[in-house]
């Protein structure tokens, strides 16, 4: 019987096996189960990409995509959306590296998780992966939350804003975001 955490590898044949039903991340040395996506997080996306693809037709807006995320790859998380240049992920399998991609997308879900999983440990990973942006649509607290300036394992930059305002997406992603529809979605 094996004790300890898994190993990135043992993780992947673990990620593999699972049934399409089962969405699974290996955060900060934990196997965590990512929830299902509800109607509102899906329009939320879906807002999302069309706002991407109106201001940057040059990239894509990939949903649930794979990440080798974390310090030295050692993490594996399952983004809402990964925006990177177009066909940047045409060769890649399940799990991508960040090398080249632009940011990270999170919606929260509403799961006892969501708050270590998508507050805390991602934007560690993220910033540990290099990953410039990383942005955080927060249904529990209707604010969208961009971190960027990645140093040193840390988003150096932190900014929130309340649904409803403009939110400026810093370089290299370059996007303005009208967030005055997200309100409709608040629960």
């Amino acid at each position: 019987m094996r004790h300890g955490p898994l190993d990135v590898e043992e993780f992947e044949e673990l990620a593999e096996a699972a049934p399409e039903t089962v969405r699974l991340e290996y955060v900060n040395g934990k196997v965590v189960v990512k929830a299902m996506p509800d109607g509102k997080h899906t329009s939320i996306f879906m807002w999302l990409l069309r706002q991407c693809m109106h201001q940057r037709p040059d990239l894509d807006l990939a949903p649930e995509r794979g990440v080798k995320a974390e310090a030295y790859r050692k993490g594996r998380a399952r983004t809402d959306g990964f925006l990177a240049p177009v066909n940047h992920f045409v060769e890649d399998g399940e799990w991508s590296a960040p090398d080249g991609t632009l940011m990270a997308v999170e919606i929260t879900s509403h799961d006892r998780d969501t708050d270590q999983r998508d507050r805390v440990d991602k934007p560690v990973g993220y910033a540990g992966a290099a990953i410039p942006v990383y942005l955080l649509i927060d249904r529990d607290n209707c604010t969208t939350v961009v971190y960027s300036e990645p140093k040193d394992g840390r988003y150096q930059q932190a900014v929130s804003y309340p649904w409803g305002v403009t939110v400026p997406l810093p370089a290299p992603v370059g996007i303005t975001l009208d967030t005055e529809q997200l309100k409709q979605f608040a629960d």
